[in-house]
């Protein structure tokens, strides 16, 4: 067992912490703008830690989904599970052993925010298999990503209101950018294997897609800005985050696999200059 623990690490993607941080960042946007930029050490542990584990059961579930694909795909075909080094079972249990503890972190939490982690759960898991059938599968994928968002409404103020779900729909414009980049680098081994992505759907308007993302994202957080009164900050990280979309835009233009892969990554500065002009706003209000 301790001697399979590295390729347990690898299946949970613990050497690749950029889907956790993409799944972070806007839960943390939501967890500033519930508690007015004041949330609980307790509550920001809890979701830290919580979204690490749901990103890493996530992988675990997406791997069992996607293991007789994965070898045909030349960036996959090493994952441990695809190669044969681990098996099935072995998957599902990490999965399994992931999701109870994340339940169990929530357990101080009240009862709204359990009921959303179940469906939030059920989201997560469910993902890996829309590939098969849905034209645009990152969609999806925004919402599992997303879901801190609602939970973090709920665990502050006991309900989520209808900001929460205009979030969560920004979310989902900023998960289709993003994931269509990285879709692009896999869209020959995906074509082959019969795989269901938006870089595929999207066709030579894929690139013309990822930015028409990126302004329906960015101008959600226009109107949610301006309905909550944010002060310059929050504009300075906006305009960041529009920075960093432009150069995604020079990335991605040229269709090839590793700026496009680059550019899915960059994603992190998008969300971490975001959540710095929101985390700003509220800072420099409470001077």
């Amino acid at each position: 067992m301790f001697a399979r623990f590295p390729l347990y690490l690898r299946l949970i993607r613990m050497d690749k912490p950029i889907g956790s941080v993409l799944l972070l960042w806007p839960t943390l946007n939501a967890l500033w703008i519930a508690s007015n930029g004041r949330p609980a050490p307790m509550l920001i542990a809890i979701f830290v830690v919580g979204t690490v584990l749901m990103r890493s059961a996530g992988c675990a579930i997406n791997d069992y989904a996607d293991r007789d694909f994965d070898r045909y795909v030349k960036r996959t075909a090493d994952r441990p599970l695809t190669s044969g080094k681990i098996r099935a079972w072995e998957a599902l249990a990490i999965a399994a052993g992931l999701s109870i503890v994340s339940f169990l972190l929530i357990l101080p939490l009240n009862a709204l925010t359990k009921e959303l982690s179940i469906a939030a759960l059920f989201v997560a898991g469910s993902y890996p298999f829309t590939k098969r059938f849905f034209a645009i599968p990152q969609a999806y994928l925004g919402i599992a990503f997303g879901f801190g968002i609602p939970m973090a409404f709920a665990a502050v103020q006991d309900h989520v209101p209808m900001l929460a779900w205009v979030m969560l729909l920004a979310n989902v414009f900023w998960s289709v950018a993003y994931d269509t980049a990285y879709a692009m680098v896999d869209r020959d081994d995906d074509l082959k294997i019969g795989i269901r992505t938006s870089a595929i759907t999207f066709g030579r308007f894929d690139v013309a897609a990822i930015m028409l993302c990126y302004a329906a994202t960015l101008g959600i957080y226009v109107a949610i800005g301006i309905a909550l009164g944010f002060g310059w900050p929050y504009w300075l990280g906006w305009a960041g985050a529009v920075g960093c979309a432009l150069y995604h835009y020079t990335l991605v233009r040229g269709r090839e696999r590793m700026p496009c892969f680059a550019a899915f990554r960059h994603n992190n500065w998008l969300g971490a200059v975001l959540f710095a002009g929101i985390a700003a706003h509220y800072a420099v209000a409470g001077l």
